[in-house]
């Protein structure tokens, strides 16, 4: 058998070659072990790392940052300029209230702009604004509510003359505000909702018999109820708010 690789210039050994040139390229690209293990520490450690950020978040999600009820205190409630007549029937009033709200939480709470309505047997004879603000974190803001009586709309109610004869007038407030509270970077859509059912002694031009109710829409509908004799006792009224942190990896 002729020996191919004595000739100089045979195509046979040329090719040969080439073939061997290109296996020694491949292999010298392929990565070495020593490159996949460090890739491999490398992934491992991120993922730990980002493990104990998300562990630690949800720690203090739920100790320092736990969302903690805001606590509503009532200064004083009551009734300004009543004036009412029984020949020609006319009544003329405002209620006047004076609340500070205190947010123990780490976090600020923000609401929008809002109404308090004043009811009378199922329809509105009083409205006052609410203006948007901030409540920062352990921080306190004081409101002062004026909500006057729409006398054209309360005297067009014929069970108007029947309760002034009896002395004893029933209203009832109702108002609604929403906001947002922000917890390790997320922000949880709040809305509040409070409702007091009251007395107005036309002789005495004071109220009785006041009874609240505070509702907090977040995940899950929250009720407390608070009753109350004479609305001079108040000290403390306490609105609901439940806040979970929502985090997301």
């Amino acid at each position: 058998m002729a020996d191919v690789t004595s000739k100089p210039g045979n195509p046979l050994l040329s090719t040969m070659d080439g073939i061997t040139t290109a296996s020694a390229k491949s292999k010298s690209v392929k990565p070495s072990s020593s490159g996949r293990r460090l890739t491999k520490a490398i992934c491992i450690t991120v993922g730990i790392v980002l493990l104990v950020v998300v562990v630690v978040m949800v720690i203090l999600g739920f100790t320092v940052f736990k969302a903690k009820d805001p606590v509503i205190t009532v200064g004083s409630v009551s009734l300004k300029d009543l004036d009412f007549s029984l020949t020609p029937l006319n009544i003329n009033a405002s209620l006047d209230v004076n609340v500070s709200v205190r947010n123990p939480n780490r976090v600020g709470f923000r609401y929008n702009n809002a109404s308090a309505l004043l009811n009378y047997d199922g329809s509105l004879v009083g409205e006052a604004p609410i203006p948007a603000g901030r409540i920062g974190a352990r921080k306190t803001t004081g409101m002062n509510i004026v909500i006057s009586l729409m006398a054209d709309r309360l005297l067009l109610n014929p069970q108007l003359y029947s309760d002034v004869l009896s002395g004893s007038l029933p209203l009832s407030t109702y108002a609604r505000i929403s906001g947002k509270v922000s917890v390790l970077f997320v922000k949880i859509k709040v809305v509040s909702t409070s409702t007091c059912n009251m007395t107005v002694d036309v002789k005495n031009g004071t109220l009785k018999d006041t009874v609240c109710q505070y509702k907090t829409k977040l995940a899950t509908p929250v009720t407390r109820v608070r009753n109350y004799s004479q609305i001079s006792n108040i000290d403390y009224l306490t609105d609901k708010f439940v806040c979970m942190a929502l985090i997301m990896t």
